[in-house]
């Protein structure tokens, strides 16, 4: 087990978009319980937070989502306490964290798209935003074509200054991996803001150096969101996910 853990830190998975850009190949599968080698993706996503010590864990859902509580009453995790929230309608990112809101507990929380898996330290990543004193961080990777996704622009105390959109032959770079922490700050300027994106109406509003940047690295990591990235998927994840947390 790492010495930081995130025992006491509530971890939100947001997984109620409409999945259209997989559906050719799931149909009518939610992408959490999309097949990967012999198990479905949520299983290896559970594995991986329990390695890192996590115990409870808030499903936002929407699309599909009797499905994938049906499988979680069918296959309760050992040591995972999972708590189930129901948008009725698409809300967006942000509006789907307004209503899990009320649900989480502790002062630091993570949340994290839910078909995005990095190799890191989750653990360390919370236990370095707690030290750092922003109101919310942004995990991020390096690649080598930043181009595909925007980039993150970063001062040298790793507060972030801009985000940059798309841009062809953009060249390697940091971008926005999809996993934060929050401090409550961070939920209650949430709560005060408008809009359906966490990303665009949230975090690019936001004045400079009020986000910190977590520099992972060029770290594994895989959005399954696509069907040529979840035919990737068994040799990115693997059986990897509780071995992270145990290094």
């Amino acid at each position: 087990m790492v010495e930081n853990s995130l025992s006491g830190t509530d971890i939100v998975i947001l997984a109620g978009g409409l999945g259209t850009r997989i559906k050719p190949v799931l149909g009518d599968v939610p992408k959490l319980l999309a097949p990967i080698e012999d198990r479905t993706y949520l299983d290896y996503l559970f594995d991986w937070l329990e390695g890192f010590g996590a115990r409870r864990v808030i499903l936002s859902l929407g699309h599909l989502a009797d499905q994938v509580i049906d499988y979680i009453q069918a296959h309760p995790h050992a040591t995972i306490i999972v708590e189930t929230v129901v948008e009725r309608a698409p809300l967006g990112t942000a509006g789907a964290l307004r209503l899990v809101r009320p649900h989480v507990k502790s002062e630091i929380s993570l949340v994290m798209n839910g078909d995005s898996w990095i190799g890191c330290d989750l653990a360390l990543f919370a236990a370095t935003h707690r030290a750092g004193g922003a109101d919310a961080s942004i995990l991020c990777v390096r690649v080598e074509d930043a181009g595909r996704y925007g980039l993150v622009d970063v001062d040298p105390k790793g507060r972030i200054r801009a985000f940059h959109e798309k841009q062809p032959n953009a060249g390697p770079g940091l971008i926005n991996a999809g996993v934060y922490a929050f401090s409550k700050a961070a939920w209650d300027t949430l709560s005060e803001v408008e809009g359906p994106s966490l990303e665009r109406d949230f975090f690019q509003t936001r004045p400079p150096s009020t986000l910190a940047a977590y520099d992972a690295g060029n770290v594994p990591f895989i959005d399954i969101g696509t069907p040529e990235s979840l035919a990737r998927a068994a040799q990115i994840i693997g059986g990897k996910g509780a071995d992270l947390g145990d290094s």
